[in-house]
């Protein structure tokens, strides 16, 4: 028991480090990839880099992103940050007249 005493307090914060990080971090990591996975033709999403669009076609790894209209963008689905709800899809900043 006198052995393991001093490895304690380093198995504690290493239980304490999986709880608060990691743990955490794989789910949203599992979630995200249950979303990408999850795309459906005619969804609206927004990809890490902040361009909007909706999904026009779906391929393996990939699928076609329609950002304005006769625009496609072909797009890794890696690239999707969130699925856009649809009433605040592409929601006008509000102007100064609106503030």
């Amino acid at each position: 028991m006198e052995a393991i005493a001093p490895i304690l307090p380093f198995l504690g914060l290493a239980l304490v480090f999986w709880l608060l990080i990691i743990r955490p971090q794989s789910r949203r990591n599992r979630e995200l990839v249950s979303m990408q996975q999850s795309l459906s033709v005619g969804d609206d999403v927004m990809l890490t880099s902040g361009i909007q669009g909706t999904v026009r076609g779906l391929a393996e790894d990939t699928f076609e992103l329609e950002v304005a209209p006769g625009v496609v963008l072909r797009v890794a689905r890696g690239a999707v940050g969130r699925i856009v709800p649809r009433e605040s899809a592409y929601d006008e900043p509000a102007g100064p007249e609106e503030l």
